[in-house]
């Protein structure tokens, strides 16, 4: 008899929370129900996301196309998530087509460019942290710092003019919550599209010294360029994930710090601020669930049969804090196991292209902010915190702290 698909998310319960627990009680891979009743499989445990992300492009695939209840009407057609899996883009490609499209990212996404960003990190960090200081009282870390900073980062990069940078952050809130109404998504999608449509439009007539420009230009050795649709999901993509992964794992790690004064005072000791961010990486991360994997048949994965066509969620923040890996504390945030490895920007052919720029804005963020507020504390308990409802990402809506 089929074990009955329990639900998640679960109302009421952060994500990262829900995965955990779910991990605790049902082991590393279990049946789910997700939004819109649509059955999913997820995976909770390192060793069991080690071997899903090891069999990337063999076993399993990124490619919506593999996924059976999108094309024999078992998932319905106004499923919001359909906005997030069957886009065109870098996420849902396997084999040489992503890395057609990796390599061509990659001319304008290069180290050397992202390591030349610190300066400017630094400066934006800076004149943040210079209108924090100039408030008295209580202030939301997320509104004032924490948001503000990996916004107006990628907008930059990419060209995007200080004065449209709101309406993203507002159009990606909505696109990634598992709380919105479908009506609200799909008119978040077609409202972001339509704009990204127009923003290459015009960079094309204006170029710049920015990604946007050099993705217009890059090619490979045979002359392939990137057509105007590819552009269009390439920047739908790195536009939100540039942003969104950094605004949360900057707040988590604030809110962890504040609430261990002796990890605290540890890190400020050993100047650690690479390795806290290594840390939060693993055991606070602000990508809770990777979404989706396909078995491109069936395929067993820690004992557990899962279906060809079947969606897998990976439990990221499971991986990171499991006992089994980590040791009996692994849910806490302790510097001393940032050398222990993560599976934080995944592994394989679909390890995150953004990794060296959340690295370098969330360490420039957070060294930054303890160092120019020394006395810096949360003006409520970790627990009265609430999060953003969302299967892929989970951040702070707000962080009161004080500044001295």
């Amino acid at each position: 008899m089929e074990t009955p698909a329990l639900p998640f998310p679960v109302p009421g319960e952060r994500t990262s929370e829900t995965i955990r627990r779910l991990r605790d009680a049902h082991g590393p891979v279990l049946r789910v129900l997700l939004p819109g009743e649509v059955t999913g499989w997820l995976v909770t445990s390192y060793e069991a996301t080690e071997e899903v992300l090891a069999n990337d492009e063999t076993l399993f695939s990124k490619d919506a196309r593999n996924f059976a209840g999108l094309h024999d009407g078992t998932v319905p057609a106004d499923w919001p998530l359909r906005q997030v899996v069957e886009g065109d883009h870098l996420l849902t490609k396997d084999g040489a087509d992503h890395r057609r499209l990796r390599g061509l990212i990659n001319r304008a996404f290069t180290p050397a460019r992202v390591a030349g960003l610190a300066p400017r990190v630094q400066q934006m960090t800076d004149d943040l942290l210079d209108r924090m200081a100039e408030r008295d009282g209580e202030v939301d870390l997320v509104r004032a710092f924490s948001e503000p900073l990996p916004v107006a980062v990628i907008c930059e990069l990419f060209g995007v003019p200080e004065d449209e940078r709101a309406q993203i952050r507002e159009w990606t809130g909505v696109l990634l919550s598992h709380a919105a109404a479908p009506d609200a998504v799909n008119a978040a999608a077609g409202a972001l599209l339509g704009y990204l449509a127009a923003f290459i439009a015009r960079r094309r007539q204006e170029p710049g010294d920015d990604l946007t420009t050099g993705l217009i230009r890059a090619h490979e050795d045979d002359g392939d360029r990137l057509s105007e649709n590819e552009m269009l999901w390439i920047l739908w993509v790195v536009l939100i994930a540039g942003h969104e992964t950094t605004v949360h794992l900057i707040a988590k790690t604030v809110v962890a710090l504040c609430a261990d004064p002796a990890q605290l005072d540890r890190v400020r000791s050993e100047d650690a601020w690479e390795q806290v961010v290594e840390e939060a990486l693993r055991s606070r991360n602000s990508v809770v669930g990777m979404v989706f994997r396909y078995p491109l048949k069936d395929v067993t994965v820690a004992g557990t049969t899962i279906p060809a066509g079947q969606p897998v969620i990976i439990g990221l923040t499971g991986a990171g804090t499991d006992p089994a890996r980590y040791g009996p504390d692994a849910d806490s945030f302790d510097l001393g196991k940032a050398k222990e490895g993560h599976l934080g920007f995944g592994r394989g052919p679909h390890f995150c292209l953004g990794a060296p720029l959340a690295r370098l804005e969330a360490r420039i963020a957070l060294s930054s902010l303890f160092a120019r507020f020394p006395g810096l504390r949360l003006a409520v308990g970790p627990d009265e915190i609430a999060y953003t409802s969302s299967l892929i990402t989970e951040g702070p809506l707000a962080v009161p702290v004080l500044l001295s």
